[in-house]
């Protein structure tokens, strides 16, 4: 083990002691809900997932880091930090910052632990004490862990260039037993897979999900936990496990392309419908699009520059208007938590503790605040409501729920509504804005035929704008405004 001095990156205990005071209640369980198009609590409560990429959360930040980035996520009404424990970067051979690796040679079975977690003590505190620690600190702030138990990179994949694979279906249950059991009392989501196809090692990641499930229930009881997989880039969990018992909802990782990247390949939000309408019928998330500050398509210098705040936006609402029952932010720097010293990869423009402060990081609250501030596990995309809904860039979407609709437009597109698709016979109609959450009432009209609605912000990228439309007698709250579910 590394000697003490490493430790003198540690906050001080005082320090500690006067972080910010938060419930020590364990987060309640999720579950699938019982039209199995969402998750709710274990009491039924409607949760909307808003989730961030912090992929090299455990492996590269302090303790104070760790606080620093899980403080502001969760004033931003983060709920669910996805983060993974063999990490991509070197993770099995590269130290996290306290000079721990998570393995002994290498080896999945034997996880490099040591007794006691006392983080004074270097030859206490080891790899796996230190997620112990930020698992602790995000529960603490209401968040749950989307925990990837490794990335995909060190288990048996497609990619030539993955040289180093460490899993095979024996270790991969034993490796998923461990973690199962060590973190079984935990708010925890479960994402096996990690950027990588399955094609032909399916077995294995079933190996890892049977693991976990032993490790928590001490059976193979697969409702004792919330699992997914997080497939490769263009890619939907439903390729491969959409059947399996383990997989409780879809994830896709809908890239970071243009949209979409070529005439011939679907949209995104295609994509999301396409695993909505699947038998048997099964939540859908996205779980990694397209990164704010992210290179598009990974050729910014070249042709199609770094994505910024209106392309975040875009993608959030076309996919939970298309089904989705949440939705998963990232920033390309803050995934692989770039600082000084480490290397840069695809060419981040900011160190992750910037990062963490640029506009489509605090924006994606609006969302999550309008969807909940309508009966949410009614909702589902309705594209009838709107009579034209464009291409491309400009693509408006369009959802509805018990006594609601939303209107997304995309590019402040003036578009024409169909209405009576909701109850009443008269609607109350608001404009929405995306991107500081505000409401503003436009008028109540009757509730039948077609209308044309004019954004008051229009006029292409980054004038996005959403029509709320109410059943008048519902007496809804502003749209973004607190609603008892």
């Amino acid at each position: 083990m590394p000697t003490l001095p490493r430790f003198l990156t540690f906050l001080t205990a005082s320090v500690l002691l006067a972080a910010p005071a938060f419930a020590q209640a364990p987060l309640p369980n999720l579950k699938v809900s019982d039209n199995q198009r969402s998750l709710v609590t274990a009491d039924g409560k409607p949760f909307f997932w808003l989730g961030d990429t912090a992929w090299e959360l455990f492996h590269r930040l302090t303790r104070e880091q760790a606080i620093e980035y899980l403080d502001l996520r969760a004033k931003q009404r983060y709920n669910v930090i996805q983060a993974v424990a063999l990490a991509e970067l070197e993770g099995l051979t590269d130290p996290n910052a306290y000079g721990d690796l998570p393995l002994t040679n290498l080896d999945p079975t034997k996880p490099a632990t040591t007794p006691g977690h006392d983080p004074k003590n270097a030859d206490a505190y080891d790899y796996w004490d230190h997620v112990d620690f930020i698992v602790n600190e995000a529960n603490r702030r209401g968040l749950y862990i989307g925990f990837l138990p490794t990335w995909g990179s060190w288990a048996p994949n497609e990619r030539k260039e993955d040289t180093r694979i460490v899993f095979n279906e024996q270790n991969a249950q034993a490796f998923g037993e461990f973690l199962g059991k060590r973190y079984r009392s935990k708010g925890i989501v479960w994402i096996i897979g990690g950027d990588r196809s399955a094609n032909g090692v399916e077995a294995v990641w079933r190996a890892m999900a049977r693991g976990l499930a032993i490790g928590v229930s001490g059976k193979e009881d697969y409702s004792a936990l919330l699992m997914t997989f997080h497939p490769r880039g263009g890619m939907t969990s439903s390729a491969w496990f959409h059947t399996d018992a383990w997989l409780d909802f879809n994830m896709q990782q809908t890239g970071h392309s243009p949209q979409p990247a070529t005439s011939a390949q679907k949209t995104t939000w295609q994509k999301i419908a396409d695993d909505y309408t699947r038998t048997p019928i099964k939540p859908v998330l996205d779980g990694e699009p397209l990164y704010e500050d992210h290179p598009i398509g990974f050729r910014a210098a070249k042709e199609n520059g770094y994505s910024f705040d209106a392309h975040i936006r875009q993608r959030a609402y076309w996919h939970v208007f298309a089904g989705a029952f949440g939705h998963t932010y990232g920033h390309h720097s803050v995934w692989q938590m770039y600082s000084p010293g480490k290397r840069p990869i695809n060419g981040p423009l900011l160190y992750w503790n910037e990062a963490i402060h640029r506009p489509g990081a605090a924006q994606m609250q609006h969302v999550r605040a309008l969807t909940e501030s309508r009966p949410m596990n009614s909702r589902v995309p309705d594209q009838s409501l709107v009579v034209d809904p464009l291409k491309g860039a400009d693509y408006i979407a369009a959802t509805r729920g018990d006594g609601y609709a939303f209107i997304y437009s995309a590019q402040g597109r003036t578009f024409t509504a169909n209405l009576g698709k909701i109850s009443g016979a008269n609607v109350n109609a608001w404009w929405f804005n995306p991107r500081n959450g505000a409401a503003e009432k436009i008028g109540t009209f009757e509730n039948k035929g077609t209308r044309e609605f004019i954004p008051h912000v229009h006029g292409g990228l980054g004038t996005d704008n959403v029509l709320v439309l109410d059943d008048a007698t519902k007496n809804f709250p502003a749209p973004g405004k607190p609603f008892a579910q």
